[in-house]
């Protein structure tokens, strides 16, 4: 038997995983983030080979990782975590900076950041581990606490996108009811079908996200 909450006992931080360069630069949420050696210094991340940022990494051969904060928006969870850098550039508007390797480091709601150059990779299933050496890190707010994933389920009442490593399909069978409430994975945002003109199910598949812009199947049922 396995008891899937014990798996939610695991300690994770929250991530922006970033690569490429000024010109193609890409990045995603992330909770595998680690740290495997001291000398020297390296650093493990866990990226789904469908993320558009592994294809990146395995192109570059670099990675940052921007810490988050407790306070991080939930736009910015919406940008990286529930969409696609194939559809459209996420790293364009942002508060981005170029350090050695020259990979977008991702700085809004940062609290430090790391950099790597790979220098393993291994293969695990639908993931890909990538290993780097630590080029450069700093410290960007000594104030702020760093988000965790358990402070973003119990708190920001988060769930992980589904091609994290800890994503657990939840769906349920369509129960037959005059109305239902949804709830977006990114925000936490409920759709109320019966507050609503339309209700959930009859919205246009392209729908999105009035608060952070997640997709339409990112959004979950939920018991009233």
């Amino acid at each position: 038997m396995i008891d899937i909450e014990a798996l939610f006992k695991i300690s994770y931080g929250l991530y922006i995983v970033s690569s490429g360069d000024a010109m193609h630069g890409n990045g995603f949420i992330s909770n595998s983030v680690f740290q495997v050696t001291a000398e020297p210094p390296q650093f493990a991340i866990c990226c789904n080979k469908n993320n558009h940022t592994c294809s990146i990494i395995e192109q570059y051969g670099n990675f940052t990782v921007s810490v988050l904060n407790q306070k991080a928006s939930p736009e910015l969870f919406g940008r990286f975590g529930f969409k696609s850098g194939k559809d459209f550039n996420k790293m364009e508007g942002m508060n981005i900076r170029y350090e050695v390797t020259g990979a977008p480091i991702v700085l809004d709601d940062c609290i430090a950041f790391l950099e790597c150059k790979v220098v393993q990779r291994l293969e695990v299933g639908t993931h890909i581990i990538f290993v780097g050496e630590l080029l450069s890190a700093e410290t960007i707010d000594e104030v702020e606490d760093p988000m965790t994933y358990s402070f973003y389920r119990q708190k920001r009442k988060g769930f992980a996108p589904k091609n994290a490593p800890t994503y657990i399909d939840k769906t349920r069978k369509d129960k037959e009811k005059c109305f239902g409430l949804y709830k977006c994975s990114a925000c936490g945002y409920i759709y109320d079908d019966s507050k609503e003109n339309i209700r959930f199910k009859d919205l246009p598949d392209d729908w999105k996200c009035p608060i952070c812009g997640a997709d339409k199947e990112d959004f979950i049922e939920i018991n009233q």
